[in-house]
């Protein structure tokens, strides 16, 4: 498929969004099931066009006065991948698959706007709800934060020291054009290329399957190397989920001790038992019960909690979901933290620590969640995070975001990472 096709396929998809309110993963699959001739490189472009254009909806809307799924596509091309309106008009001409051409309205808008005198939610391609978060969150550095949520993410990958070293897995992903990551102590990063390039498979390499490495965002490695897990140590993911974390603190205790890897919900802990054999862990006992594991008692040296959250600091992998989440969402997720970080709190043992984790950048679900827990429970006190983040990863390196030095947030703008909530809480008794 020439530009033109993928750009109208783009579109298609687009409309289905809008007009059906259904997930992006969901509409792509299915335009794909619908248009077999179109290849791995015709569908992968499409999908590029299609990200895109939600992370900067918004924005994308007003500077040409025109919100339909064509004006979003085109935008996308002229303001993201930085095509003219008249090389686009040579390159679709003689295109019969190609969408109607930039209307001279579309123009006449993209030329006469500045983005400056926009709304501010839609300078930062956010919904208009959330603005006052971010300014709590980031004060005058709130648009660039979330500006910076509307780029493409990397690929990141995280070297499983149980098998193989940085240097080993660079050397094996060296066509993939893999990097060494800025912050994270076993972080490797594929850059995530521009127009319709593609990011490589690197689940089919070799490597992989031997377990040297696991996808995992620089973001998620450091908050796991944050929580400090030690070799001999008891340890308990309470929301483990796919097993990210867990694989991740599991290595770094070298296989000794014990990680218990525990979620509510069956269907996402399952993938955990197939990544553990891969990655040569023996070190980690999953649960889907929660009776079971309530005989363990308050025995844990660390508890982590990932807790379930509106996944703001994603928006940039998952920007679909950037323009479904409402404030009755945001206060369901909220309730459901508390009720994790209670039910949590009580595996910790004196003197063990409780750490906290969301992929938010919303106080509701950070700063004051943690605050609020504090409040209740005053056997706990917040635990200085920043010297942590210092010893383990240098002066030198990308700073977060903290208030008072004991929580950290990550963020696409301070540490080029996904977003996350970091916090440490210790039981004196």
């Amino acid at each position: 498929m020439r530009l033109g096709g993928r750009l109208a396929g783009a579109i298609e998809i687009l409309a289905d969004i809008e007009t059906r309110r259904r997930p992006v993963a969901d509409a792509l699959k299915d335009w794909g099931l619908a248009h077999r001739f179109a290849g791995s490189g015709d569908r992968s472009a499409i999908g590029n066009i299609v990200y895109d254009a939600l992370r900067m909806k918004l924005s994308h809307a007003w500077l040409m006065d025109d919100d339909s799924a064509t004006a979003l596509g085109y935008g996308v091309l002229i303001r993201q991948w930085g095509m003219s309106p008249e090389s686009l008009a040579v390159e679709f001409d003689g295109d019969r698959f190609a969408p109607p051409p930039f209307s001279e309205a579309m123009a006449a808008a993209l030329s006469s706007r500045k983005l400056s005198d926009a709304p501010e939610h839609v300078q930062g391609d956010i919904p208009d709800w959330v603005l006052p978060a971010f300014r709590t969150s980031f004060g005058d550095d709130w648009l660039a934060e979330a500006q910076a949520l509307n780029g493409r993410p990397s690929l990141d990958l995280r070297v499983n020291s149980l098998k193989a070293d940085r240097a080993k897995v660079l050397k094996a992903l060296d066509r993939a054009g893999a990097e060494a990551c800025r912050i994270a102590r076993l972080g490797l990063r594929i850059p995530p290329g521009e127009g319709q390039s593609r990011l490589p498979n690197v689940t089919a390499e070799l490597s992989f399957q031997k377990g040297w490495f696991e996808v995992q965002d620089e973001g998620s490695q450091i908050v796991a190397d944050l929580a400090g897990a030690c070799e001999g140590e008891q340890v308990l993911d309470y929301c483990a989920g796919g097993g990210g974390k867990t694989l991740a603190m599991a290595a770094s205790m070298g296989n000794k001790g014990q990680v218990h890897a525990f979620d509510a919900d069956r269907k996402r802990l399952a993938p955990i038992i197939e990544r553990l054999k891969r990655a040569g862990t023996r070190n980690v006992q999953v649960h889907d019960n929660e009776k079971t594991l309530a005989q363990l008692g308050d025995r844990f040296d660390r508890v982590l909690v990932d807790a379930p959250c509106t996944g703001t600091g994603t928006w940039r992998r998952r920007p679909d979901t950037k323009w479904r989440l409402s404030e009755k969402n945001l206060e369901e997720r909220t309730g459901q933290q508390a009720a994790v970080l209670e039910a949590a709190a009580k595996f910790v043992r004196p003197g063990g620590k409780l750490v906290y984790i969301t992929c938010s950048i919303l106080p509701e679900e950070n700063e004051k969640q943690v605050a609020n827990f504090l409040e209740s429970h005053p056997q706990f006190s917040a635990v200085q995070a920043m010297p942590v983040w210092s010893g383990l990863f240098g002066d030198d390196a990308p700073r977060p975001h903290s208030s008072d030095g004991k929580s950290l947030t990550l963020t696409p703008a301070s540490t080029d990472t996904d977003g996350f909530f970091f916090s440490m809480l210790e039981r004196r008794g």
